[in-house]
């Protein structure tokens, strides 16, 4: 423990390690106090690709937490940077809601449905067999398949929803193409993440509640790695995977010096 309260970044996932839906999980309160008063880099990063930095600022501020939009970082974010990067005023049909087509409009990627560069796809509410189809054809057009990130379901209020990998299979497979996916475990998000904190990847840790995306992320890109028991992974479930992170947490309220 007292070699991670050393590091001097922090990157934290989201859901199942700050909240659970709309729920402020147990001593989360005390860690960022903690980040604020030892003077840490942080980023609460998520493959979520929904909700905008703001909007992730006022959840957090109902739930009774003010962290600034600085301190935020999407898939959605990561993916509008890297078509951004890929061609110069690129263009692209978008299936997302507002964090995703926010974040490709503020790094200029014009949002279109006539042969587009891309066809990007993240986490939407009016999903159906219409988005499906035109997707379809302009993939088999020539436009280039994006996922925001690669989780098959993701948490709500109300249990377990499909998420971006769901809703990308039929369009992999009507069209026979593999979508290229932004958000963790791809170190392409990670390696941005780092550059945000400024710190090198030997100081700082990663911080989630998933095996698959946050603590093989860690491992990947050479952070040290903590998986908290409070979300969706259990103690059993580790044992099924062939890496493990360096410590298992209960939750991030265990961080902090109990002094503090």
């Amino acid at each position: 423990m007292e070699k991670l309260r050393e590091k001097k970044g922090f990157i934290c996932d989201m859901d199942g390690v700050i909240y659970h839906g709309s729920t402020l999980l147990p001593g989360v309160s005390k860690f960022v106090d903690w980040l604020y008063k030892e003077d840490k880099e942080f980023l609460f990063l998520t493959n979520s690709s929904a909700r905008t930095p703001l909007e992730l600022k006022l959840k957090l501020h109902d739930m009774g937490l003010d962290v600034d939009e600085s301190h935020f970082y999407t898939s959605a974010q990561a993916t509008a940077k890297f078509v951004a990067q890929q061609e110069h005023h690129c263009s692209a049909y978008v299936i997302g809601q507002p964090g995703l087509v926010g974040a490709l409009y503020e790094a200029g990627v014009v949002i279109s449905d006539k042969d587009p560069d891309y066809v990007i796809v993240g986490e939407v509410s009016n999903y159906n067999y219409e988005t499906i189809c035109k997707a379809v054809s302009l993939v088999l057009s020539g436009s280039k398949l994006i996922g925001t990130n690669s989780d098959l379901t993701g948490p709500t209020d109300h249990g377990l929803a499909p998420s971006c990998r769901a809703l990308i299979a039929p369009i992999e497979l009507a069209t026979g193409r593999n979508a290229y996916f932004i958000g963790k475990p791809n170190p392409l998000m990670m390696r941005t993440g780092l550059k945000r904190l400024g710190v090198h990847s030997a100081e700082a840790a990663m911080i989630g509640d998933r095996m698959d995306t946050d603590i093989v992320a860690g491992i990947e890109t050479g952070l040290d790695t903590v998986l908290v028991l409070s979300g969706v992974t259990s103690r059993t479930d580790i044992d099924s995977f062939p890496y493990r992170p360096r410590l298992v947490l209960n939750g991030v309220g265990d961080i902090p010096d109990t002094k503090i």
